[in-house]
């Protein structure tokens, strides 16, 4: 709820990384309507993954999320772990909890709220580092993608509340 409620109330910047990123409904709409406000909405997500299914899983959102306004980039170089967020570079968030369902409600998962600017230059500092060792996804080269990764795609996000 505070992620939904920062990100609603974002006047600036949103800049998200996560290692799983299966969002509901109202993640999507809360960062397509940030990004509509003018509000800089960046994701830093994985490019390489150690659960296929989940990332594929998320990849299944980012059409609309393009179409949408928010930016996304793929790191390249490890396997991405972190669960982080900065917003306005005041409000920062991280922790263990994936963007996903299973992390708001199934898992016990903690995450620290942190409202410093200090700590807000940190965080952007690191994202802006994961963001120069990522590729940005582009919308229009992400419509050219293959039949066989939108199949896939498709598939993943069937089982997405169990994944």
């Amino acid at each position: 709820k505070s992620l939904v409620i920062a990100i609603g109330e974002s006047k600036k910047s949103i800049h998200l990384t996560a290692a799983y990123f299966v969002p509901d409904r109202q993640i999507v709409d809360s960062l397509i309507a940030a990004a509509k406000r003018g509000v800089d909405v960046q994701l830093v997500l994985p490019g390489v993954s150690d659960h296929g299914f989940i990332r594929h899983a998320g990849e299944s959102f980012y059409e609309e999320l393009l179409e949408g306004g928010v930016r996304i980039h793929q790191l390249q170089v490890a396997v991405l772990h972190a669960k982080t967020t900065v917003i306005d570079g005041m409000w920062s968030s991280i922790g263990s909890a994936n963007i996903d369902r299973r992390s708001f409600i199934h898992n016990y998962e903690v995450n620290v709220v942190v409202l410093d600017p200090a700590f807000g230059r940190d965080m952007e500092a690191a994202f802006r580092d994961d963001v120069v060792h990522s590729k940005e996804i582009k919308l229009d080269a992400w419509k050219r993608r293959p039949w066989s990764d939108r199949l896939r795609e498709a598939m993943a996000r069937m089982t997405e509340y169990w994944i």
